[in-house]
């Protein structure tokens, strides 16, 4: 619980002036119902599990398909390179690996711009906004005709894409508690495994379309994708969720609830307030702040590195342009179920650190296989599985675990921008980690991303011992009765108050 108990019970830390105050003293609640963890009453014409299906409907479908387009709009070259991009551009040596890595200069530069201009201008003005001009910069992808045309092309898809995942995730950790939060993170994040396996099979089809109207299979690919992205973002401004402080399809009294059962969960949010430079530089006198940074980007290079060049490595097992597209699907499917299943047990147990690090060692696991098994396709193949596994269930736990342990509306803004930003760092080095002349055998790929993999797992365990650490030293001092509830809200997670979790 992150908020004192005495501190809460006060009705007007949680309503703004004019909305229904279920919380005074004297009030019949006899027939309301209560948050099972923070014993804050529900609105009595709905219940709790009615209200988060309510929300669940409202905002994860929407902001699952708006990162499901905004990962296969950028990993898709990948597919597109089966199908002859690389050598009807004559990419030869590293200018391949040059246009993934220029991609994510602009979206590592501009993630914390992103997210301030996010809460000024509203989610589904910033968020459609920008997913209509990166699906545009992708059908412009598919025009191109050499490859200082693909480089442009690379840097703006970087640069609009810059707001998404850092958008949806703080989003979303405005929207539910943290013990609720792995499941809909990881959901969420699961997104990019469903477009790795629907772009295999889209890349399956529209490849068949090879020569039509003088385009090559590759060039179709990127147009076809970019004007559904298009077309999505269009109807998507009417209707991607807001905060819920400004969601008007809440009934007034539902709103207050939402907003006392996060308070009491995570603190004030201090949402009416602009973020400034000074909450910027605030934020970055947390040490944890970088070791978040860290876990983050331990994992975006073996990530990364599988979502780049996995068909060229299943391409080296022997099977045909359809089949490679075909026989990257199963691998993407089966990482989708155990994310599901790791962020279920996650939630269960309240617990973090544990649901990381099983992940982890299953990706450890798989590209240990790949670096010494190279006779046995079967195996190899295998080992694919375990590496996407592994590497896109631990993502999400480690993105939520860090997100909703920072409190407030400007701290989490903020950091989850700083960490996804960051952590993307690790995107250009995947570009580089597997290159033409390493293949069919990728060692120094598959050497490099079990070393970031330990990385994360470090630290992971570094963000461990810190968290329990505080929380340990906040019990033992108690509440602080001197600070106000404004001081509160302005410190966020690091009130005395607030109560990790590990």
């Amino acid at each position: 619980m992150a908020m004192d108990e005495k501190q809460i019970d006060s009705p007007e830390i949680f309503l703004e002036q004019g909305q229904t105050d279920y919380r005074q003293p004297g009030i019949d609640r006899s027939d309301r119902e209560y948050d099972d963890d923070l014993h804050v009453p529900c609105p009595s014409h709905t219940t709790e599990q009615k209200l988060l299906a309510k929300i669940d409907l409202r905002v994860m479908p929407f902001l699952c398909i708006l990162y499901l387009l905004a990962f296969l709009d950028r990993v898709n070259i990948s597919n597109a390179s089966i199908f002859g991009l690389q050598k009807d551009l004559k990419l030869n040596g590293t200018k391949y690996n040059t246009a993934l890595t220029i991609f994510f200069v602009p979206y590592v530069i501009f993630e914390i711009p992103s997210n301030i201009l996010l809460k000024k201008l509203k989610p589904h003005v910033w968020l459609s906004g920008c997913m209509f001009f990166f699906g545009l910069v992708s059908i412009c992808q598919g025009l191109v005709h050499n490859y200082s045309g693909l480089l442009a092309t690379r840097f703006f898809l970087g640069l609009c894409e810059t707001g998404m995942f850092p958008g949806c995730f703080y989003l979303i950790g405005m929207w539910y508690k943290r013990s609720e939060a792995q499941r809909r993170y990881s959901f969420f994040f699961s997104s990019t495994t469903l477009a790795g396996a629907f772009g295999g099979l889209l890349a399956s089809a529209i490849g068949k379309m090879n020569g039509k109207r003088g385009y090559l299979g590759w060039r179709w690919i990127f147009i076809l994708e970019g004007c559904l992205t298009c077309v999505v973002a269009i109807v998507f401004f009417f209707f991607l969720p807001s905060f819920p402080e400004e969601a008007t399809w809440l009934a007034e009294d539902e709103r207050a609830y939402v907003k006392a059962r996060l308070e009491k969960d995570q603190g004030k949010s201090a949402a009416e307030r602009q973020i400034g430079v000074k909450d910027v530089l605030n934020v970055f006198k947390d040490f944890k702040v970088f070791v978040g940074g860290f876990m983050y980007m331990g994992l975006i290079v073996p990530a990364y590195g599988y979502a780049f060049f996995s068909p060229g490595i299943i391409r080296s097992y022997g099977y045909s342009q359809i089949q490679t597209q075909l026989h990257s699907v199963p691998p993407w499917a089966a990482a989708f179920g155990f994310a599901m299943l790791i962020a279920y047990l996650s939630d269960k147990f309240k617990h973090r650190f544990i649901f990381a690090l099983i992940p982890i060692c299953v990706a450890i696991a798989g590209f240990a296989i790949l670096l010494t098994v190279h006779d046995n396709k079967h195996l190899q193949y295998g080992a694919c599985f375990l590496v996407a596994m592994g590497s896109y269930a631990a993502m999400p736990v480690i993105v939520c675990w860090f997100n909703m342990n920072l409190g407030g509306h400007h701290r989490r803004s903020i950091g989850s921008a700083w960490q996804v930003g960051f952590g993307n760092i690790g995107g250009i080095i995947a570009t580089y980690a597997f290159l033409a002349k390493d293949a069919p055998k990728y060692k120094p790929g598959y050497s490099i991303c079990i070393s970031f993999i330990c990385l994360s797992a470090v630290s992971c365990l570094i963000y461990l011992i810190s968290v329990w650490m505080q929380n340990r030293r906040r019990e033992k001092a108690g509440t602080d009765l001197s600070l106000t509830e404004f001081e509160k809200a302005e410190l966020g997670d690091l009130s005395p108050d607030y109560r990790y979790l590990l």
